[in-house]
């Protein structure tokens, strides 16, 4: 307690260190006698946390609210308690954490959705919420040692797909690059250890380089009476691990292995000295990166450029001010630290601009998948900064278009959009945007509005959306007439007359789920791509089976009263009333050789003959029944295909568009670069049966560009 007190009293006021005093034994008596998994006392958790938010230089309130941040769920104190003795605000910030802390982004797809959508309500409410979970967050990845295999797994790659990304937007680098290098040690321990070996091996050699480069600096910077602090920057496990094998590098290529940080008093000694680095070593073409004329969204600012020093050897340069690098280290924990100066509401505002902009869009997007992949893409993936023809810039997601340009700037913008040009030369909509870019676009009156390509093309979820409200307004009567016929071809698929889930309770439920008021508004929800099919008939069937007393399985296709095979597609010989699954783990469709295996209280699961897992010591073969397909039904098997193609744009747009003309239903598609610039694109399909299956490979091989395409055997 000493060392944190003293450091309290070298932070805050007087009356706070009373204040702060009081709470941590309060604090420290609620948790007393309690145990953490290390066999020490569970105190020393709150402890640390505290601790964390004094050094990133937070208010008293905050530090206070890191100690209480486990106490109305872990002890007998009550909310009402903490409002009673430490007032309004500390009790505000404790009953935020504490709903964040219940957020399980291990669930479902939906729930998953729904507990962020929660998280960044309460940072809306006050930031100072989630820099106390960041904070918690990080003292539990250090600790995470004794916790289980699985629950470190998972709770590294948590934070590595949220909590790393969201220190990162709200630049508190400091947070971020600990949360990823403790996550990595978990998810790729010898991948960790491999760098970290190599870093050690390797230290005497680059701080002497490095000691050399400094002094060199030291030396001209004298000559033109600049005074700064130089230093080793210091380097990041996961950083160099992400270039190693997203780049495809090798650890002596990473440039930043070496790299030094130069902090001067004013923007113009930062181009004083980035003028003398230049005239000494020479620059890198490419690597040169401007963050204080243009800042990135979370308002960091520095000058990057990377240089060839003796013997050919690369290192970075990084040039700032000590207030730009007070806000890189803490962002935005960093305007407390200049809490006096007057323009600080207006950059906390800059500073949290994203978190606006997430909010607003968020409301209109009902799919839970839309909205998770949204966010993975929109907030927490790499950007480019382009200019419009009058010199503003414009930050946009990296794969951004000149479409997103448009709907950023405004939404009769994009809607009139019938071209654009690039640095003066006109460009496909489907062009992806480079840093450095000057787009203009061009409009036309006589537009007839937005194509349902766009929103294919286009990568922000402000500019998806946008489109979609155009779609709503514009072509309501289409949308309704489409969203039935969406529906109840999706219902028959599932095996249930639409009719028979259509009753006005049942209904009712889903307009109060998805803020509806009428059918019509639901069938136009469902034509505009606002609400997926799927989330409307779960709802529906969720309350036959309820009301029919059918037992829930996602897998099993059976609907009570229907003889065995109608609905599946598949007879299991020698009985009539036999519950059927589709594995997994193979998707058999009419025409594959299949087989039945009996399942302890889940029916017959129906596999492919050449299905790897039906050989495996798992399976009994007691338990094997024979199986056919059933000639009487033409229902839609789910099955995946996976085409290698040059990449090049418009490559998604023209396979789907060849899928759709053969009249199939695309379920899902996931792209990712694999080897030599290659394309990998995974499609799922439904289709009816294997000749189906041929007829879509032979198209797809006659696909420009196309390398190979073959059905994917899980």
């Amino acid at each position: 307690m000493e060392a944190l007190l003293e450091k309290v009293k070298n932070n805050y006021s007087e009356k706070d260190v009373a204040f702060f005093t009081k709470a941590y034994l309060f604090a420290e008596q609620a948790h007393k006698g309690q145990m953490r998994l290390s066999g020490e006392p569970f105190f020393g958790h709150p402890h640390e946390v505290a601790n964390i938010l004094i050094d990133l230089g937070l208010d008293v309130s905050t530090a206070i609210a890191g100690l209480f941040h486990d106490i109305v769920e872990d002890t007998n104190v009550t909310l009402d308690q903490v409002r009673e003795e430490f007032g309004p605000e500390i009790a505000k910030l404790v009953d935020g954490v504490t709903k964040v802390g219940r957020v399980d982004f291990s669930s479902k797809e939906e729930h998953q959705a729904e507990n962020l959508r929660k998280m960044f309500l309460a940072m809306a409410s006050d930031i100072r919420v989630i820099l106390v979970k960041l904070a918690d967050r990080m003292h539990n990845m250090r600790t995470l040692k004794f916790q289980s295999k699985d629950k470190q797994m998972e709770k590294a790659k948590e934070t590595l797909e949220i909590y790393a990304p969201l220190a990162h937007r709200l630049g508190i680098n400091t947070i971020k690059w600990e949360l990823e290098d403790l996550a990595l040690k978990y998810i790729d321990e010898q991948g960790y250890y491999e760098i970290a070996e190599k870093l050690t091996e390797t230290r005497a050699e680059r701080k002497e380089y490095i000691n050399a480069v400094i002094e060199e600096i030291k030396k001209h910077l004298r000559a033109i009476k600049v005074e700064a602090e130089i230093e080793g920057r210091p380097k990041h496990i996961y950083s160099i691990y992400n270039k190693i094998h997203n780049k495809d590098r090798v650890f002596e290529e990473v440039y930043d292995l070496i790299a030094v940080r130069i902090i001067v008093k004013s923007v113009r000694d930062c181009y004083a000295v980035l003028g003398t680095v230049h005239t000494v070593w020479k620059p890198i073409p490419g690597r040169f990166k401007d963050y204080i004329a243009v800042p990135k969204q979370n308002m960091y600012q520095s000058i990057h450029t990377t240089v060839l020093g003796r013997d050919g050897r690369p290192f970075e340069v990084q040039i700032r001010t000590r207030e730009m690098h007070s806000t890189a280290e803490y962002g935005i924990a960093a305007h407390w630290h200049y809490k006096e100066g007057a323009s600080q509401n207006g950059d906390m505002d800059k500073k949290l601009s994203w978190l606006r902009e997430l909010l607003e869009w968020q409301t209109d997007t009902r799919d839970s998948r839309e909205f998770m992949e949204s966010l993975k893409i929109d907030f927490f993936s790499d950007k480019v900064y382009v200019f419009t023809p009058k010199g503003d810039v414009k930050e946009f997601v990296l794969g951004a278009t000149p479409l997103d340009f448009a709907y950023g700037i405004h939404s009769e913008i994009g809607n009139k959009c019938v071209g654009a040009k690039v640095n003066g030369k006109i460009v496909p909509l489907g062009y992806e945007l480079k840093s450095g870019d000057i787009v203009e676009i061009l409009t036309s009156s006589a537009s007839k509005g937005p194509s349902r390509d766009w929103l294919k093309a286009v990568k922000t979820s402000q500019a998806k959306s946008k489109i979609r409200n155009w779609f709503r307004k514009e072509q309501k009567d289409e949308n309704i007439a489409k969203g039935r016929e969406m529906l109840e071809r999706e219902a028959r698929r599932k095996g249930y007359d639409f009719k028979t889930l259509f009753k006005t309770e049942w209904v009712k439920g889903v307009f109060k789920k998805f803020t509806l008021q009428s059918v019509d508004d639901m069938y136009a929800a469902v034509g505009y791509g606002g609400i997926a099919t799927g989330q409307i008939l779960t709802k529906l069937i969720e309350e036959y089976r309820k009301e029919n007393k059918v037992e829930p399985d996602r897998e099993i296709s059976h609907h009570k009263a229907r003889k065995q095979g109608d609905l599946s597609g598949v007879i299991v010989r020698g009985y009539d009333d036999m519950l059927v699954r589709f594995a997994k783990c193979c998707n058999p469709v009419p025409g594959d050789s299949i087989v039945g295996y009996v399942t302890r209280g889940r029916g017959v699961s129906v596999h492919r003959s050449d299905c790897s897992n039906v050989n495996t010591a798992d399976f009994e073969q007691g338990r094997m029944i024979d199986v056919a397909w059933s000639k009487n039904e033409k229902s839609a098997y789910n099955v995946e295909i996976q085409v290698t193609a040059d990449d090049r744009t418009g490559l998604i747009a023209e396979i789907s568009n060849k899928l759709f003309n053969m009249g199939f239903s695309i379920t899902s598609v996931n792209a990712r670069m694999g080897k030599n610039s290659a394309a990998i694109i995974v499609i799922g399909l439904e289709i009816s049966d294997i000749s189906q299956l041929d007829d879509i490979l032979k198209s797809m091989k006659g696909v420009s560009g196309v390398q190979d395409v073959f059905r994917i055997h899980k």
